[in-house]
């Protein structure tokens, strides 16, 4: 008798499959100011810390960055005085699924891929990494409704996640006469990477980032400035109703970790779509693909 199990599309992959293979790192008595050219050099949001023998030691994440601006740390501060310790490993031939598991259950962004052969960190495991992996997949999919060949496909019977089935349902706003060291508390009490600006009519005027905070820090601006200082505007979102296809496709392309989500009105915020949301959802943007996610074997 045939036994179905039901298994995600990263079931089975390997962690090499989405890893990155640069792995951006730092001594750890380098400073807080290179750390943070480092960081938007690469376009990553964290680095890996090493000793004085090269071993992996630490990570230097923009939330370790953004509590050392929040604890008025001199930049020049090294790493080793703000870094969490020790990193966390998976191995390259480890499956994603279970790699995601870990980082899900650790509450962490990203695993080091670590090769017990070589002894060394050989690649790095983040949310965006997974969720490229997800969003190739999908694309090339005959049910895909970006494809130049498939615009007709919308009505093909196959049910696609909407942004608000995947979205966090739950925005936190702050006001732009509200200091830096408020934002700051929000987002380290929130474990949120950026919240939303308001006008005094509670309109939704800016974000500020963690990226936009340490930027801030490395040009010594002082915490308590008002966050409409450094915000960035307009707020980048998306229709709640949208596929998440086409989300995750304008977070990628234009580099963004996040969409806040609003319903009809772009005034009117409800929720917002990171890239963790999206990795979460581990089986690509719709249900096309069950039946590849269907294993029958024979039983004995």
């Amino acid at each position: 008798m045939p036994i179905v199990v039901k298994r995600s599309i990263l079931r089975g992959l390997p962690v090499e499959e989405a890893m990155r293979r640069q792995v951006v790192h730092l001594g750890k008595t380098a400073t807080i100011d290179k750390s943070i050219n480092y960081l938007i050099r690469y376009k990553v949001n964290a680095l890996l810390v090493t000793d004085e023998e090269d071993q992996a030691v630490g990570v230097v994440s923009k939330t370790d960055i953004m509590g050392a601006y929040y604890a008025a740390l001199p930049t020049e501060s090294p790493l080793e005085h703000i870094m969490s310790s020790p990193p966390l490993f998976c191995r390259p031939q480890d499956s994603l699924e279970s790699a995601l598991d870990k980082m899900r259950s650790r509450g962490i962004y990203r695993l080091y891929a670590l090769d017990p052969d070589l002894e060394k960190v050989v690649g790095v495991l983040a949310y965006p990494d997974i969720v490229g992996l997800l969003y190739r997949y999908c694309h090339s999919c005959e049910y895909s409704i970006l494809g130049k060949r498939r615009k007709n496909q919308d009505n093909n019977g196959v049910h696609r996640f909407q942004v608000k089935e995947v979205m966090t349902p739950s925005v936190k706003a702050f006001a732009e006469d509200e200091s830096l060291l408020q934002i700051m508390e929000g987002l380290s009490a929130y474990r949120f990477g950026a919240v939303l600006i308001t006008d005094r009519d509670h309109v939704p005027s800016g974000v500020v980032s963690k990226t936009d905070l340490i930027l801030t820090y490395k040009h010594g601006v002082p915490s308590d400035v008002d966050a409409r200082a450094i915000m960035s505007s307009p707020v980048r979102s998306c229709e709640e109703t949208e596929f998440l296809e086409g989300a995750i496709q304008k977070m990628i392309f234009s580099e963004v970790h996040r969409l806040f989500v609003h319903k009809t009105a772009s005034q009117n915020i409800v929720g917002v779509l990171s890239l963790s949301d999206a990795a979460r959802l581990r089986s690509g943007s719709c249900h096309a693909c069950v039946s590849s996610r269907i294993k029958v074997d024979d039983h004995n």
